[in-house]
């Protein structure tokens, strides 16, 4: 600062006074400052230290070798320029990728969950490759000190609960002690009445899960109606004629068996002659009607919607999406498997009964695993 005549200070201009005109050193975003004065963690005790980790031998602390360093830096900067660009690719994909249908959604899923799956695991990778190759390795000792209580305080617990169990009187008075094991034992057993309701006690379980009621015969030895759910009427052929219409179908007999309907439930579907694909198996229908289990293949709810238009059954719970003209095939969704096909005739009556179970267990893909044993009985019984 100089003094003018009025007394008052004006800054120097640089160069005056013999002062060197100083400039701010160009940075690069993204590096610290070049100061020597200047620490990340500040210039306290805190710096200081992670100073001598990297630049003094510490006891516990072995610095990575140079090459392995600069190795894992630049495999770490290409993770994260990866991330960067799979981050870029996930806002890209929702603006470009815009759903409406089955294909367009599907599309724009995979688009989204592909970008951001890559992102989040190059991010991963980047990090850690930092951690193991960049960084220091530590070895860290846990100190363990000795389990055991020292005499005086396993005296004083041992004299505690003796003077504790006198004054309860579990001891002195064996009516209580006894009548208190009595109320304790039926609680032992509750597990086991809780772990026999997880499920019936079936000697071939597996081989339960496996059929439905469809195959049985009713008493008098005949094929069990579809009865439309809810009312309990049967269906006639002549009467379901109107293609694009479908009905929630139950069992005969077994209306309000709810075992039962939970693998038994049908969704029934008239089609146009034409309008059957391949996929179909024509010699289980009837008059171009065509029975589908109800349950869905990926973990058993109820597939029930229909679109008239496009011939699609879909699932509400996640979206799975069977094509009924074409066997129940899965087309969209995590479905593994096509809806099974229930194969249906016209008794003497006119009324739609069931020729046999289905060729493949219902529901859940879980329950179609079983051992090849298994496996070749069904497919006997299928050709049969």
């Amino acid at each position: 600062m100089t003094e003018n005549n009025h007394g008052t200070e004006q800054p120097e201009q640089p160069g005056q006074a013999g002062q060197p005109e100083e400039r701010a050193p160009r940075r690069v975003i993204g590096t610290p400052s070049p100061a020597a004065s200047t620490s990340l963690l500040g210039t306290g005790q805190a710096g200081k230290t992670a100073q001598a980790a990297t630049d003094v031998q510490v006891p516990g602390v072995v610095p990575q070798d140079e090459p392995t360093a600069r190795k894992g830096e630049r495999y770490a900067a290409l993770c994260f320029a990866v991330a960067a660009l799979a981050g870029l690719g996930f806002v890209v994909s929702y603006v470009v990728f815009q759903v409406g249908d089955i294909a367009k959604t599907q599309v724009s899923n995979f688009a989204l969950g592909g970008t951001l799956t890559l992102a989040l695991l190059a991010l991963a990778a980047g990090m850690v490759t930092w951690v193991r190759m960049v960084m220091p390795k530590y070895s860290m000792v846990q100190e363990r000190h000795p389990m055991a209580s020292d005499p005086a305080t396993r005296s004083y617990v041992g004299e505690t609960f003796m003077q504790g169990a006198a004054e309860s009187g579990i001891t002195k008075r064996p009516l209580l002690r006894r009548s208190l094991l009595a109320a304790a034992a039926p609680l032992g057993l509750a597990p086991l009445v809780l772990l026999r309701d997880l499920g019936p006690n079936y000697t071939n379980f597996p081989e339960k899960l496996r059929h439905t009621v469809w195959g049985e015969k009713t008493k008098d030895g005949k094929p069990r109606r579809l009865l439309v759910e809810g009312t309990g009427d049967p269906i006639r052929a002549a009467d379901f004629n109107s293609p694009g219409g479908i009905l929630s179908v139950v069992p005969e007999g077994y209306e309000h068996d709810l075992n039962a309907l939970a693998k038994a439930t049908l969704i029934l579907i008239k089609f146009r002659p034409e309008e059957l694909r391949s996929g179909t198996n024509l010699n289980w229908t009837s008059d171009g009607i065509v029975a589908y289990s109800k349950i869905c293949t990926h973990v058993g709810c109820p597939a029930a919607l229909y679109e008239q238009t496009t011939h699609h059954i879909l699932c509400p719970c996640h979206q799975s999406t069977f094509d009924a003209a074409d066997g129940a095939k899965v087309i969209f969704g995590p479905a593994a498997r096509p809806l099974p096909q229930l194969p249906i005739a016209v008794d003497n009556e006119g009324y739609l009964v069931a020729t046999a179970d289905f060729a493949v267990p219902v529901g859940p893909s879980f329950w179609e695993r079983g051992d090849a044993e298994a496996e070749a009985r069904e497919n006997g019984a299928t050709q049969k």
